[in-house]
């Protein structure tokens, strides 16, 4: 038997707090090697809708499977395929647009534990849109946030984020006139854009600040100039290889040199212990984060889990014949 949790389910399981023990517990996995991951690939149509698809497998857990989704002009629909490992049933299919939000705000929130300054107390963030919220929040659980400056191109959308997002965090947040207002001489800045212009200059940055870049994962987007990434003491990604396929950011300083590719930490090193990160107050830290699909197999697990308990969901039979078959050849 599947079971089948509608959005509305996994936005009654999903907090924060659970997307951040998940998330940074499948770096640890694939610190480990007991996780394993293959890269977003993508299926496109020319004039038509994207076929977006990645996959993992998280033996700690026992689950593996892969999230797939469309992108189209009519928007986007996320669903995520969990399997066993050990039998290899299909034992979820989980609606993941809500999952993708908060498990890509979690893996902001635990790159800012352990690379901002233990004293970072103010954001700036570009961008005002779903995403945007879950980075906000996942962060104000990493670190004590006294004042958000949000910016965006539309001034309606911004202040409307502004007003929402202090009433939720309970703590300032100021719509700002421009991207420089929303960057310079904060503590830790947001990019949550699908630019494909930057959005941050390099020189609007201060020494110690802490970068979440989110937003650029096609080879042809990103949001931080050159010097913007030639200021960065430490560049982190959640996976150096998928970097190497979309993260524009980086593919337009580094392009095929595999040597300068080896200045991007793989993130999980740093989750780890195995590689440090913020050695200093003074270095400007990134993390570049694409989305992978570790993060999507371990949230969607413990999601499976908690529905399982409380008898949530509805219960599908698939392949009934094919059972029917086995049973019967096992007999």
């Amino acid at each position: 038997m599947t079971l089948l949790l509608s959005e509305s389910e996994v936005k009654s399981i999903l907090t924060m707090p659970l997307a951040l023990e998940a998330v940074e517990n499948s770096f640890q996995r694939l610190a480990d090697g007991s996780a394993l991951l293959h890269s977003r690939a993508r299926l496109h149509t020319p004039g038509k809708s994207y076929l977006h698809y990645m996959a993992a497998a998280d033996a700690t857990s026992g689950y593996m499977g892969l999230k797939i989704y469309t992108s189209s002009k009519d928007g986007l629909r996320f669903l995520i395929l969990l399997f066993s490992v050990e039998s290899g049933d299909l034992v979820a299919q989980i609606e993941a647009d809500y999952v993708g939000q908060m498990r890509t705000g979690a893996a902001s929130g635990v790159a800012t534990k352990l690379l901002a300054r233990a004293n970072a107390k103010t954001v700036g963030i570009i961008g005002t849109g779903l995403q945007a919220r879950t980075q906000l929040e996942a962060i104000s659980h990493a670190r004590k946030i006294e004042n958000v400056r949000a910016f965006s191109r539309d001034p309606q959308r911004r202040e409307t984020f502004a007003s929402e997002m202090s009433t939720i965090l309970k703590i300032p947040v100021v719509a700002v006139p421009t991207a420089e207002q929303a960057v310079r001489d904060l503590d830790i800045v947001v990019t949550s854009t699908t630019s494909t212009n930057p959005v941050v200059e390099g020189r609007w940055l201060a020494p110690g600040t802490h970068i979440n870049a989110i937003g650029a994962n096609f080879p042809q987007k990103h949001e931080l100039d050159a010097e913007a990434i030639r200021r960065c003491d430490v560049i982190t990604a959640d996976s150096r290889e998928q970097s190497k396929l979309e993260s524009g950011d980086l593919i337009q300083m580094y392009g095929d040199d595999q040597r300068r590719w080896t200045n991007v930490i793989n993130f999980a090193e740093i989750v780890s212990g195995k590689t440090p990160g913020r050695t200093n107050d003074q270095q400007i830290t990134l993390f570049k984060s694409n989305g992978i699909a570790i993060e999507d197999i371990v949230v969607a697990g413990r999601i499976y889990e908690i529905a399982k308990e409380k008898r949530m969901g509805r219960q599908l039979t698939l392949w009934e014949k094919s059972e029917q078959s086995r049973d019967a050849r096992a007999v």
